[in-house]
């Protein structure tokens, strides 16, 4: 029998103001590009990749899509062409998709994390996520890359669902998701705004930075084989933190969150022995290198998973953000009840971050109120 030409849906990924990127998996040399229609009755064709090429290859193709002001709703579709079988073609179903809008004076946003390439638990978490404004795919998709064809089946079609139908995905890197012979490669199938594992949008009145916390052991642990050079990445977004809280949009935003995989803080910091087969239930390495850049762009909530206990932190005068902390699957047993989703919904008023397992329970209530005036300043102190 024939392998199907095109081995997943079009996954929308990088949402943005005037853009967003999709991805999808090919079984053999293809090329592809996207076609789109808008509300206004306008439609093109986005064709080109950056070097000006339209976008080939044997396993994924990509395309970034621009040039829409903000808030545009509309739906896209693509289209695939095998390179060495002239007439096979395929085309998607088409799919809705707005972009970006932070004059929205509301967001809605999603986050899971710790799948672990765990059908049952994606299946739930995809039958009780509604659509929303950015799905935050927080981390550790995979346990460790050991076999390349597992990309297309854990990042574009998980569990076989269109995960981005509704909800354009922003992955964030955990570290499992860096494990494995092949974990270089998973730069090919995950889009970000501007091509690196960290970044910024804001969702109406909510600014979001994606930050990625590396392992949880010391670059130069024996089981990294030399492999891994996260030190350097932290030092880099160090730097970038400052600068990218300094612009308008994330300076003034009523509401600051930050997603990282590993948290920044942990009920109990103990210090670890490496030697001893121990590693980070939070990253005391990510937090000492930005710190005092969240702190002095206001940052009221860092999200992460990692642990897989569900957890809530408030802020103290040490660490004024808070830590909200999404459980996660048992990986010792085939119960999927530890697992969690958060539900984030902004308003003028309030933002209010609703953690429920996959019964629909409630876990944890937030709500934060916005900064404005005093409280912008006070928060940067």
């Amino acid at each position: 029998m024939t392998q199907p030409l095109v081995t997943s849906p079009p996954v929308v990924m990088a949402p943005r103001a005037d853009g967003f990127e999709v991805v999808w998996g090919v079984s053999r040399l293809s090329r592809g590009w996207l076609e789109w229609e808008a509300a206004d009755g306008s439609s093109g064709t986005a064709t080109a990749d950056a070097f000006g090429m339209v976008p080939q290859g044997d396993r994924v193709l990509r395309v970034r899509a621009a040039g829409w002001p903000a808030g545009t709703a509309l739906r896209v579709r693509s289209v695939t062409e095998a390179v060495e079988a002239p007439g096979r073609r395929h085309e998607s179903e088409w799919k809705p998709v707005r972009t970006l809008d932070a004059a929205s004076d509301r967001a809605r946003f999603a986050v899971w994390n710790d799948t672990h390439q765990r059908d049952d638990t994606l299946r739930a978490l995809h039958e009780a996520t509604p659509e929303v404004d950015v799905l935050v795919w927080n981390g550790d998709l995979c346990n460790d890359w050991k076999d390349p064809s597992w990309f297309t089946s854990t990042v574009l079609n998980p569990a076989g669902l269109d995960v981005s139908a509704g909800r354009p995905l922003a992955i964030v890197v955990g570290n499992h998701d860096v494990r494995g012979t092949w974990a270089y490669q998973l730069e090919d199938f995950v889009a970000t705004p501007e091509g690196r594992p960290f970044t910024a949008f804001r969702i109406g009145p909510v600014a979001c930075i994606v930050l990625h916390t590396g392992e949880d052991k010391p670059d130069a642990h024996p089981t990294f084989e030399g492999r891994v050079a996260f030190e350097p990445l932290r030092a880099e977004q160090a730097e970038w933190l400052r600068e990218v809280t300094a612009r308008p949009e994330f300076r003034d935003a009523p509401y600051r969150v930050v997603f990282c995989h590993i948290p920044l803080r942990w009920i109990d910091e103990t210090e670890v022995d490496y030697d001893a087969e121990g590693y980070d239930w939070f990253s005391r390495m990510s937090r000492d290198a930005w710190h005092d850049a969240l702190v002095g762009w206001g940052a009221q909530i860092v999200v992460s998973g990692h642990t897989h206990y569900q957890t809530w932190m408030p802020g103290t005068e040490e660490f004024p953000y808070a830590q909200l902390i999404g459980g996660g699957p048992d990986f010792d047993v085939t119960s999927d009840e530890a697992a969690s989703w958060i539900d984030g919904e902004a308003s003028a008023d309030e933002l209010v971050l609703t953690m429920r397992d996959l019964a629909g329970t409630v876990l944890q209530e937030v709500r934060l109120a916005p900064l404005v005036g005093n409280d912008v300043e006070e928060a940067r102190e």
